[in-house]
């Protein structure tokens, strides 16, 4: 059976507790101790299935149907009840060499955050468990779950531009290693590997570009829901982003210069192979004129009555061929 709220969960004072499971009366109890809020964590609702969060929690209709086709950059919307978070995790598939994205929506009021998931490769057990290992941060309340989950997305990017990075040096090394005759290694499958590569970086910088302008805001403009003394650990998590984005520059202009390499390499190879077709051309050419001349069946040509002229022809050929041969040796041509 399809669960669609992942987890639901009262916290008073940084720590855990039961409370009733009527979302209204759960919310009520929160506002009314003060130092409580409740956490929903749901994946891929419908509109049905969120209807009802959206109703409890005042959520704008906006914000909620981006949150439910999802699709979106990532970025900061401020409502009346509300504030509208939305993130671009990504994950890393070795096999494929592939970035596999993911969207992720919070919702944060008063007393309250909405966490809504697409995709695989944003997960939040792992978030949830660690806030929940450290009530000093989870006492901060919605602000500091959206602190933990923009540094998770953050560190995972850098996870991800490691793992770029390996991959691409490996594609370096191919490309300039060298290359045996007829063995193909540098050919188009390469380059369709680096275009391969480049529509991957392209897909992660939709996914961390965009954030920088979100990040900038929560560390050094007021937001509502998030206080001040929390935009010190948004500034961190965008130092992160930062080295983030010139990671990903780095690995686009690697990319590039890689590309620009393999395309030089592949035209002083195709320049190579016509002075070798050209050599062997000529080489095949000089012979076919002279058969050619002593084949056109004229009654009265020099020579026709030569006893030694068939093996004197065959050697000036064999020796024009020898003598070509030699010249584009010497040239680098063969």
């Amino acid at each position: 059976m399809r669960t669609v709220i992942v987890d639901c969960a009262i916290y008073r004072g940084g720590r855990r507790t039961e409370g009733p499971a009527d979302l209204s009366d759960a919310l009520g109890m929160c506002r009314a101790g003060g130092d409580a809020f409740l956490w929903i964590g749901m994946y891929e609702p419908t509109d049905e299935e969120f209807e009802r969060v959206r109703s409890e929690f005042g959520l704008h209709p906006l914000a909620v149907e981006d949150a439910l086709r999802a699709h979106q950059r990532p970025k900061l919307e401020v409502y009346a009840d509300s504030l509208f978070v939305v993130l671009k995790p990504v994950g890393y598939d070795p096999v494929g060499h592939t970035v596999v994205p993911g969207e992720l929506m919070l919702f944060l009021g008063d007393s309250f955050v909405v966490t809504v998931r697409h995709g695989e490769a944003a997960p939040l057990a792992a978030v949830r468990r660690r806030l929940e290992a450290d009530p000093r941060v989870l006492r901060h309340g919605p602000a500091a779950v959206l602190y933990a989950v923009g540094d998770e997305v953050v560190d995972r990017y850098l996870d991800v531009a490691g793992e770029l990075q390996v991959d691409l040096e490996e594609l370096e090394a191919e490309v300039f290693a060298p290359v045996n005759r007829g063995s193909g290694a540098a050919g188009p499958r390469t380059a369709a590997r680096i275009y391969g590569f480049k529509r991957q970086v392209l897909e992660f910088r939709r996914a961390t570009g965009p954030l920088t302008e979100p990040m900038e805001r929560l560390e050094s403009t007021p937001v509502p829901y998030i206080p001040e003394r929390a935009r010190l650990f948004f500034r961190d998590v965008g130092d992160h982003l930062t080295r983030v984005n010139e990671q990903v520059d780095g690995l686009d202009r690697l990319l590039s210069d890689i590309l620009t390499a393999h395309l030089a390499q592949q035209g002083v190879q195709q320049n190579d192979d016509m002075r070798k077709i050209s050599a062997w051309a000529a080489m095949a050419a000089v012979p076919t004129l002279v058969a050619g001349i002593y084949g056109m069946n004229f009654a009265h040509m020099p020579e026709l009555g030569w006893v030694g002229g068939y093996p004197a022809v065959l050697l000036l050929m064999a020796g024009a061929v020898w003598g070509l041969y030699r010249l584009f040796k010497r040239r680098g041509w063969l």
